[in-house]
């Protein structure tokens, strides 16, 4: 049974839009006159993704107002973080939100259009609890590293500036099964890359699915302003 559930983090103070966009929490950065989580959530309806989760916390409010709780037939609810809780500690309180087994989980400032049915797919052939999106570059300086195994587990992750050349960079879209965090003990603030995935990756299976689509992070200025044109595309 496919996955028809996914949770967005959201709840950034987007640092690095601050010049672009003051005073709005990054998902709600404009593009071409709507919120960049429209476009989002616009993607996720074509997977039929029928239940959102809103990992939010920096002017939560805005969010909420704009969205209600429902988009397009998707129902909406928001997991709220009165302080900052990190990547992996958003999630993990997302994920009391999350009504089946398994979700998705995307970065509310990053566009990664994805097959979710291949990386669903990917997931149950290798009976994961945990998968991400890798995505290859030709230069892996700039960006922290992700090394897998002939079976497509991963190896290890390597900080910015420790490999150069072509390589696999890690995408920031995952399929998590809900006992993943039922069967390890995290705080309840935590980072995801650092605490969890770096700290375990050879003691839990972590595997990674390369893919090829489009992808953009418009928390980066520049790539935000290439938005307002690439985005056009999306429209529906």
């Amino acid at each position: 049974m496919f996955v028809s559930e996914a949770v967005i983090l959201a709840g950034g103070f987007g640092t690095r839009l601050q010049s672009e966009v003051p005073d709005l929490p990054k998902g709600m950065a404009p593009v071409n006159g709507r919120p960049f989580l429209e476009y989002l959530l616009d993607y996720l309806f074509n997977y039929v993704i029928e239940h959102v989760i809103l990992a939010v916390g920096y002017k939560h409010e805005m969010i909420q107002n704009h969205f209600g709780n429902e988009y397009r037939g998707i129902k909406i609810s928001y997991s709220i973080e009165d302080e900052p809780l990190g990547t992996g500690g958003a999630i993990k309180k997302a994920f009391d939100l999350v009504e089946g087994n398994k979700a998705f989980v995307f970065n509310g400032d990053t566009m990664f259009r994805i097959s979710l049915v291949k990386h669903y797919d990917f997931h149950m052939q290798h009976q994961a609890d945990f998968s991400m999106v890798l995505r290859e570059v030709e230069n892996v300086e700039r960006y922290g590293t992700v090394e897998r195994d002939d079976d497509k587990r991963i190896t290890g992750f390597f900080e910015k500036g420790e490999k150069r050349g072509k390589g696999l960079i890690n995408g920031g879209v995952y399929l998590i099964s809900k006992k993943f965090f039922n069967k390890n003990a995290f705080p309840e603030k935590f980072s995801l890359e650092k605490d969890c995935l770096e700290t375990m990756v050879h003691t839990q299976p972590f595997y990674g699915v390369l893919c090829k689509q489009y992808f953009l992070d418009i928390g980066i200025p520049e790539d935000y302003q290439k938005a307002q044109d690439e985005f056009k595309r999306f429209e529906n």
